[in-house]
């Protein structure tokens, strides 16, 4: 349980407005993750209705990109797909909310590494840049937790 609190805990800063300030990127990446990267993937009740999932289905073709992947990915690429999947769906809702954010931040982080080195690394930098984006970010919020403006700050409260 002491393990748990330590990871639900975030660092607060001296002042609210700080911690506020540093609450926009968290709230941006996890709604663009759960309402655009993740939702076309990954069945959520805001999926584009043309994507035609089911809840918490993954998307036809997104097993066959992981897959292409070679190595573990190929081992269990429906498994991959669904942890990547869910990790930018429900990581990216959770991000939003500060809830676990240290621990949907680590899932983030290894879906975004995976997609800089095994699935746009050999399309350019320009291609690489949302995951590096959500990547730094997701960083960033595994190091700090939620802050003042999140749900584990209620539940530590607590």
């Amino acid at each position: 349980m002491k393990i748990v609190r330590q990871l639900t805990k975030p660092i607060l800063m001296p002042h609210w407005a700080q911690d506020a300030l540093l609450t926009v990127p968290r709230i941006i990446c996890g709604y663009l993750l759960t309402a655009d990267f993740g939702a076309a993937k990954f069945g959520l009740p805001w999926s584009p209705a043309d994507a035609n999932l089911g809840f918490f289905e993954v998307a036809f073709w997104f097993p066959n990109d992981v897959a292409d992947y070679g190595g573990i990915f190929a081992l269990a690429p429906a498994f991959f797909a669904w942890m990547g999947a869910f990790s930018e769906a429900v990581g990216g809702a959770l991000l939003l909310l500060g809830f676990q954010t240290r621990i949907v931040s680590f899932l983030i982080l290894c879906t975004m590494l995976v997609a800089v080195f095994l699935q746009q690394w050999s399309q350019g930098l320009w291609m690489m840049l949302p995951a590096l984006g959500f990547l730094w970010v997701s960083l960033f919020y595994l190091v700090l937790g939620s802050g003042r403006f999140g749900f584990d700050y209620l539940i530590d409260k607590k």
